[in-house]
């Protein structure tokens, strides 16, 4: 009796997946997710679903999230004026307390799904063993914008740990004062990929909600599968890139910087976009390569 042709074509994806996975097979992969990505509680399972997978296939994926506009709803319904100045949150003592509290039940929430869908996850907050070492940022056009971090350092051997016991580290954007020892808001895109520069990571991975790259950000047809870092810079310079996509860019190319081999920017909402992008010949985002 003739095989299924949908089992065929089934069977064809895994093998076209198999070069993919021995090449990964115990290597890091971080995968930066937040925003407004995050609020289709659905759309936020298959993306979990994804990295279980990965955890399953061998590779080390580390999930950093971020989670701004709940934390933006939440100082609201406490009255709580809601400032940014260049896209920092301008953040004082109180509304730190809040962004960090909505921060870890978003991270809480992140460990339990994954638990669920069968992976073992933790939650690594940076301020525990002093993971994420941070300074205070500088004003910013004369104007002190509070425990927003610049990130100093980060103290890798905790995280290695977790990842050689294939356990999946969930990180919030919340690091540790070095001179004061308090907890600072950090940008979740800086957090990520100052993770994967320390542990030169394989590879880098961005989750969106648009496609990635646009030549032409007019012009849905523009879209670029590939760009090196000088062609990115390039299109920030130019405002070809521009909004929220510079830092998403910028963090690209930092992680580029020490050993990281590929970036990629991703649109969470397409189904299976990082499987697809990592196990498959063709891809679906944008890829940025040093060179």
């Amino acid at each position: 009796m003739p095989a299924d042709k949908d089992i065929i074509h089934k069977a064809d994806v895994l093998i076209e997946a198999l070069p993919y996975i021995q090449n990964f097979y115990g290597k890091t992969i971080v995968i930066k997710y937040g925003g407004a990505a995050m609020t289709d509680k659905n759309v936020r399972r298959e993306v979990l679903r994804d990295i279980v997978f990965m955890n399953y296939v061998g590779m080390r994926p580390i999930l950093v999230h971020g989670g701004g506009p709940r934390a933006t709803t939440r100082l609201k319904e406490l009255g709580k004026e809601v400032k940014f100045v260049r896209g920092y949150r301008v953040t004082d003592k109180e509304t730190m307390g809040v962004v960090e509290s909505e921060f870890m039940k978003i991270n809480a929430e992140i460990v339990q799904e994954l638990t669920t869908l069968g992976s073992a996850a933790i939650s690594l907050s940076g301020k525990e063993d002093r993971f994420i070492e941070v300074v205070k940022h500088p004003d910013i056009d004369g104007q002190d914008i509070g425990f927003v971090g610049e990130i100093k350092k980060i103290n890798s051997d905790v995280l290695q740990k977790i990842i050689a016991s294939d356990i999946i580290p969930v990180i919030p954007p919340i690091g540790i004062g070095v001179k004061d020892s308090l907890p600072y808001n950090i940008n979740a895109d800086q957090v990520a990929a100052e993770i994967a520069r320390t542990l030169g990571a394989m590879k880098f991975v961005v989750l969106t909600n648009v496609r990635g790259i646009l030549k032409d950000v007019n012009n849905p047809s523009s879209f670029l599968t590939h760009v090196n870092a000088e062609e990115a810079k390039q299109m920030i310079d130019s405002g070809a890139v521009s909004g929220g996509m510079i830092p998403k860019v910028n963090a690209c190319l930092r992680s580029l910087d020490r050993g990281v081999k590929k970036a990629h920017i991703i649109d969470v909402q397409i189904p299976h976009g990082i499987l697809m992008e990592i196990f498959t010949d063709k891809g679906i985002g944008t890829e940025i390569v040093k060179k």
